[in-house]
């Protein structure tokens, strides 16, 4: 199976499946002397483990992480550095029943058909556990470049028909509620129509957004390395997201070039941008206006309410698929969410280093 691996120097290739032994991560390209340990990576798969909410899988992990190699003695070493998370809490038999049917909204069909085989145990490399790996690795971006000054704000946008108000924005309502929502009152509403998902044994969507400050200009490349487009593969590489959307996304198709045009200011003897329809990308580079997306995620399609398939021998089912699922995919997506583009962001800026001779010949002259 190919395909295991995303970035060019800050490289991630993530390993393991949902029901095996454990799952991790090997992270190539970052830089020696970054401070790290183990409770920098713990901080960020706590937000996406599972069990800390009647919304989410009541699988109990602890998801606790050990750092392999790469770190010595506090710092990174410059070796790429491995992480695993051990699997402690699986219940492969609740999914001996489905190795004989497609379940609608899963992999499983295009599995058989691909390899001619499936690991049926709650999904395997399409298991939502394989996120791990991508949050662990985030967590080392984040770390990196928030040392630079850049900042990641992600957050629950919608669920279902909820969406919050803008006027209600609340970045430390973040952490304050299980749905990660920045607005009280919208996550209120959205858990109620949460029970209503649950009491119908069903399951809802929703939209992450993400806001990353203090980006210098010019991180990505015009055409094949575009950092909106190498965003939109991160992010769409994630499993239940269906949809990208950058600044005014598809409602700029609405607008008109002088409706969506961004107009050039100076603001403390600096450009900047009077708006930020583009949201914070021209011509495929960052332009140093907060950068601003959002993905579109499913419901999640293992539901107890009765679907219509069928079986591998072709025959006509009805099916209500058990074990532990979550209601909602969207809150602990979030933590996945900031991660990927983490890792595009930290990649990019490994990569702009050599952008320009005059900036490699001042650094050279200095060693």
């Amino acid at each position: 199976m190919a395909g295991s691996s995303y970035g060019n120097i800050f490289r991630v290739t993530t390993w393991g499946e949902s029901h095996g032994k454990g799952l991790g991560v090997v992270v190539d390209g970052v830089p020696a002397g970054l401070e790290l340990c183990e409770e920098d990576i713990q901080i960020f798969l706590n937000r996406r483990k599972p069990g800390q909410s009647k919304f989410t899988t009541p699988r109990k992990e602890d998801d606790a992480v050990e750092i392999l190699s790469g770190v010595f003695e506090g710092k990174t070493t410059g070796t790429p550095v491995s992480m695993v998370v051990w699997n402690k809490n699986q219940k492969s038999k609740d999914y001996s029943e489905i190795a004989s049917y497609y379940r609608p909204g899963h992999a499983d069909f295009c599995f058989d058909e691909k390899y001619g085989f499936r690991d049926y145990r709650g999904g395997g490399r399409s298991s939502g556990r394989e996120t791990i790996g991508r949050v662990a690795a985030g967590a080392i971006a984040v770390k990196m470049l928030s040392g630079l000054g850049i900042k990641f704000l992600t957050y629950t946008r919608s669920i279902g028909p909820v969406t919050i108000n803008e006027v209600n924005f609340d970045a430390h309502e973040i952490y304050n509620n299980s749905l990660y929502m920045p607005d009280a009152d919208a996550a209120l509403k959205a858990s109620e129509y949460l029970e209503e998902c649950l009491k119908s044994l069903n399951s809802s969507g929703g939209v992450c957004e993400c806001v990353i400050t203090g980006l210098p200009v010019g991180l990505g490349d015009p055409v094949f390395e575009k950092i909106d487009a190498n965003l939109a593969k991160a992010i769409m590489s994630i499993g239940a997201v269906k949809g990208f959307e950058i600044g005014d996304g598809f409602d700029a198709a609405k607008a008109t070039g002088l409706t969506n045009n961004d107009a050039f200011i100076m603001r403390d003897g600096a450009v900047s941008k009077e708006t930020n329809h583009s949201g914070g990308t021209l011509g495929g580079m960052t332009d140093g206006s907060p950068l601003i997306f959002r993905a579109a995620i499913k419901p999640t399609p293992s539901i107890a309410a009765t679907q219509h398939t069928v079986n591998k021998s072709g025959e006509d089912i009805e099916i209500s698929i058990k074990g532990r699922h979550d209601p909602i995919i969207v809150p602990r997506a979030v933590v996945v969410v900031e991660a990927m583009a983490a890792i595009t962001i930290a990649d990019a800026l490994l990569m702009n280093m050599g952008a320009r001779m005059d900036r490699i010949t001042d650094f050279y002259k200095k060693l």
